[in-house]
């Protein structure tokens, strides 16, 4: 049985993944932003499941010295980590929002926060390799607008959305090589399209369609070998050019320093 934490996972696609990894007996470490919801989620697992090796920790990715202490606890409090699902997200917005950093919060939430707890794990995922890392990105991606990430001066929801998507599968393509010489491999994936979740009005697919795309990802031991690929579903493919192009995705990490310190 792995270890295996789920960012983003009090509701929705993340809840669902959760609920169907415990139900294997899988070791769970649970993030969300409300205590509260943390807790009710803590006992419906184990009411519905009989799970009971299961742990949360709070962190609001609004602020990004949250994300980091999410980290730093997981580093301190946890022996192993098999498996790091960067499931928290926000969907197409209508309209700006700023973050506590003065970040947009698309960009923050969907893509900081998962460069950062990508970049702080590792050595907690290297040292219980074989691990993975499963990025759950959007077939929505957009070209970065590396002159105005932050969109202050022409904001556009589908755009915040489709690039902070698009940029975790560059961060995805970008470090597989590395992460893989510590034993982690890295994929992402669009889980499902237009699942009946909270920041969606009109679902084509239904989560337990998505949950089977990230468990896939998560455990299957014939994609044990797979790194710094795109998945559709449960197939792979292509991703928008932007992600295998080598001087974006270098201009993507030298951003993603300065806007983290990471």
């Amino acid at each position: 049985m792995k270890t295996i934490l789920i960012t983003g996972a009090t509701d929705g696609l993340g809840k669902a993944v959760a609920l169907d990894l415990a139900k294997d007996g899988h070791r769970l470490l649970l993030h969300g932003r409300n205590p509260k919801r943390g807790e009710a989620l803590l006992k419906q697992i184990e009411k519905e499941t009989g799970n009971t090796r299961l742990k949360y920790y709070n962190a609001d990715f609004a602020e990004l010295s949250q994300i980091k202490q999410l980290a730093k606890e997981v580093l301190e409090q946890e022996q192993e980590l098999d498996v790091l699902i960067n499931n928290a997200g926000l969907g197409i917005e209508a309209s700006r929002r700023s973050s506590e950093d003065g970040n947009e919060m698309l960009w923050q939430v969907n893509y900081l926060g998962t460069y950062i707890l990508t970049k702080l794990l590792r050595p907690l995922l290297k040292k219980s390799a074989p691990s993975r890392i499963v990025q759950v990105a959007s077939a929505g991606q957009a070209a970065l607008n590396f002159d105005d990430i932050n969109q202050e001066k022409n904001w556009s929801g589908y755009q915040g959305y489709c690039q902070s998507k698009l940029a975790q599968i560059m961060l995805t393509i970008e470090l597989a090589d590395e992460y893989a010489k510590d034993g982690i491999s890295m994929n992402a994936l669009h889980p499902a399209s237009l699942m009946p979740t909270k920041i969606v009005q009109s679902p084509i697919d239904t989560i337990p369609d998505g949950v089977k795309s990230v468990v896939k990802l998560a455990v299957n031991e014939k994609l044990a070998n797979a790194s710094g690929k795109y998945f559709f579903k449960r197939t792979q493919d292509k991703a928008d050019a932007t992600a295998y192009d080598e001087q974006a995705r270098r201009q993507l990490m030298e951003l993603s320093l300065k806007m983290t310190g990471v």
